[in-house]
């Protein structure tokens, strides 16, 4: 079906869908859920939250309100499901919106997420074909969450780890997506599954474009590296590079990069593509809301889709 009212839809592998209503307005809307990647109940329901709204803020959004997508065994008794429902509401009140109710199902294993409901200015509008040749790339969380919440699966890291990757993916992308908006952004995603590789891949094959980095700008939580090196990510990041690797080409930088640049992320930062001459503008904007800034590469001319890691 066709429908002049979607700006966003499928096709160019975006964050979220974005809809046009007869009065003008642009309705950003996502759903995304997922089992648990820390152990405890209350910093899933936060890590949870925070992803899910992070596609309405990639889109240069502002959420409205969320549902609740729940599947949970009953058996286990109903305690565990209130703190992952506070853990959310916590996040939820943060981020200045409510949770109005929603779905859930029982189920052998927990799983937890929001479907999110927002709305967005056309001139805000960062959908992922609007970066152009010039841009510089900005990226606002580091990496590593992949890497990090796999090995505290296999009791692998200590708890100060635990806490630091935690904050990281419980932390909303509201103030990052308010700094692209005041500098005037031309295309941002949020780094989850499929990795800064992917969701870059995507982002140049969306605007016939390509992709250098700065392997040695990019900014690791701590803890991450040591994994990479000794080959222990999910099976998640090992498939990223199976797809995404043909469109990336590798130059000058460590064995363990494509691992790491592929690492199959939860809630991860923004990645921002802004013209050279914003980029300023971005900088100061996210220098002043507290979000650390690094400037990780550009978009080229050459090949639609490519991305070369370089030193």
């Amino acid at each position: 079906m066709t429908d002049p009212s979607v700006l966003v839809g499928v096709e160019t592998g975006d964050d979220a869908a974005v809809y046009r209503t007869p009065s003008g307005d642009l309705i950003v809307a996502t759903l995304d859920f997922f089992t648990p990647v820390v152990d405890d109940p209350y910093d899933f329901g936060r890590v949870a939250a925070a992803n899910s709204l992070s596609d309405v803020y990639a889109m240069g959004g502002r959420p409205l309100f969320a549902l609740s997508v729940v599947a949970y065994p009953v058996k286990q008794g109903l305690d565990m499901l209130g703190r992952i429902m506070d853990g959310a509401s916590a996040i939820a009140q943060e981020a200045g919106i409510p949770i109005l109710g929603g779905h859930s199902i029982d189920d052998t294993v927990p799983k937890f997420g929001l479907v999110a409901v927002g709305i967005v200015l056309p001139q805000h509008l960062a959908a992922n074909k609007g970066a152009r040749p010039g841009d510089r790339l900005y990226l606002t969380k580091p990496l590593g969450s992949g890497a990090l919440t796999g090995a505290l699966k296999r009791g692998l890291i200590d708890a100060d780890t635990i806490r630091r990757v935690t904050e990281t993916m419980a932390t909303l992308n509201r103030r990052g997506a308010e700094a692209m908006n005041e500098a005037g952004a031309r295309a941002a995603t949020d780094i989850t599954g499929f990795g800064l590789l992917g969701h870059l891949q995507k982002m140049m094959a969306a605007g016939g474009t390509e992709a250098r980095l700065r392997f040695s700008a990019l900014p690791f939580i701590e803890g991450a590296v040591p994994l990479y090196e000794a080959g222990t990510v999910p099976g998640g990041t090992k498939r990223n590079l199976d797809h995404f690797g043909c469109h990336a080409v590798f130059d000058g930088v460590p064995s363990w990069a494509p691992l790491a640049v592929a690492d199959a992320q939860t809630s991860g930062g923004l990645l921002i593509a802004i013209a050279p001459d914003r980029a300023d503008a971005l900088e100061r904007a996210l220098s002043a809301r507290g979000v650390p800034v690094h400037a990780v590469g550009e978009v080229v001319e050459g090949v639609a889709g490519r991305v070369v890691v370089g030193a």
